[in-house]
């Protein structure tokens, strides 16, 4: 069962024609939908704010730092900027990245993502980024790497549940599994 919010106060049923509130008597139509969910906050949590300096890997020091705390399941965002980056499109029929090369200096605007266990045991971090060059142009993708200047600001948010990431065949990706 999923709930999101309609507007201020009022919350819909999604997957079914059935309204909550004052639009009870109203159909919602929504497309069958096949996601998947599991309560992940289900008692205490940590969280965790790393500052990484300038020429620090971003992604290699997140993902030790998640395999030094054993992170096996988390939320993590940040802001900073990087001196260089890789970003990667995703090609569904090709089943791998395109890297996108960031070859300046940019602000980190929004860095996003998520820390599970990958099939090796270690942490497997998914991490989505949109940087902001100097002309104000705008690229964005699947992080791949991230050369810190001058800082990168990360918090992380561990889950009370393990999360678990396996490999799909069918797509030549690792997808959380739950």
């Amino acid at each position: 069962m999923l709930f999101v919010p309609a507007r201020a106060g009022y919350w819909h049923h999604i997957g079914t024609a059935k309204a909550f509130g004052p639009l009870a008597n109203s159909e919602v139509s929504a497309p069958e939908l096949s996601m998947k969910s599991k309560s992940i906050n289900d008692g205490v949590e940590r969280t965790f704010v790393l500052i990484l300096d300038q020429g620090e890997e971003a992604f290699k020091s997140i993902t030790d730092f998640a395999d030094r705390e054993k992170i096996s399941g988390a939320s993590v965002s940040a802001i900073g900027a990087f001196s260089k980056a890789k970003v990667g499109w995703f090609d569904l029929a090709a089943k791998k990245y395109r890297p996108i090369e960031v070859g300046e200096q940019c602000e980190v605007l929004s860095l996003i993502g998520d820390v599970a266990q990958g099939d090796d045991g270690k942490a497997s971090l998914h991490l989505h980024a949109v940087l902001g060059l100097q002309d104000g142009t705008l690229r964005g993708g699947h992080l791949l790497s991230g050369s810190v200047q001058p800082t990168l600001e990360v918090t992380i948010t561990e889950t009370v549940v393990d999360l678990r990431r396996k490999k799909r065949p069918d797509l030549g990706i690792a997808l959380i599994n739950v």
